[in-house]
């Protein structure tokens, strides 16, 4: 055997060892020392994380099965309707003669009404504005107040079809062919919304990059607000109560 203190080699029948004296017995009985274990700390999400987890991809723990089929037929919907929106080029003015055109309307005039008090700058603007707010007053109510992330999706494809909707009224600030409300044409009344507005702050010249600014921004919301509905489905997938 060998000592286990010094690691003299010696007979199996020592009681203590030939070099150093120890006895092996004490050894032996001797306490071997416990390892401590300190508790791990779970990891914290990010602040990102749980406001995503708690009102962005937050679902029913229980899925209804109809009330699913009944999203996936509206996300499908807004899908391969939002694929015409995003590749149809700006000039066609393919989103100021869709249906929605018409919805966004009543809107924007309202809009224009709203914004009264704060100067015939801001009025003017409050029509363009009007129709993007309605769509985000949406989105809150459905995240905060109804607590349903699916329908703020539908709010945020909304949203993003009233960005590309503003977009060829913006185009149109020089040439001024756009039919308006009244059914003429902004060279033929005073009544041009971004003719005017452009004209004041003297970025007439801008009008198609201003335009383009504003599809882009609507197609990029509009490619977000698909993500996320996609996102909820499959999580809703999952949950389903069959």
């Amino acid at each position: 055997m060998h000592c286990p203190k010094c690691g003299w080699e010696q007979g199996d029948d020592r009681v203590e060892c030939a070099r150093c004296g120890i006895i092996f017995a004490k050894i032996a009985m001797a306490p071997r020392p416990v390892p401590v274990l300190r508790p791990r700390h779970p990891v914290q999400p990010s602040a990102g994380r749980r406001f995503a987890e708690n009102w962005l991809l937050t679902t029913e723990e229980s899925v209804n099965p109809f009330h699913f089929a009944w999203r996936v037929l509206v996300f499908l919907l807004l899908a391969l309707w939002g694929w015409r929106f995003i590749t149809s080029p700006l000039d066609t003015n393919y989103s100021g003669e869709s249906f929605l055109h018409l919805v966004n309307l009543p809107f924007h005039e309202a809009g224009h009404l709203l914004f009264i008090p704060f100067g015939r700058f801001m009025t003017i603007l409050g029509g363009s504005l009007g129709q993007i707010l309605m769509p985000l007053v949406c989105l809150g109510t459905f995240l905060i107040n109804t607590r349903d992330p699916f329908g703020g999706s539908v709010a945020l494809w909304w949203t993003a079809e009233n960005f590309m909707d503003v977009a060829p009224y913006i185009n149109d600030a020089r040439a001024m062919d756009l039919l308006l409300l009244g059914g003429f044409t902004g060279k033929e009344v005073d009544a041009h919304d971004w003719n005017n507005l452009l004209t004041m702050l003297g970025w007439l010249e801008y009008d198609h990059g201003l335009a383009k600014l504003s599809y882009g921004i609507g197609t990029g919301l509009m490619v977000l607000a698909l993500v996320w509905g996609a996102m909820l489905l499959h999580r809703q997938y999952r949950r389903l109560d069959w």
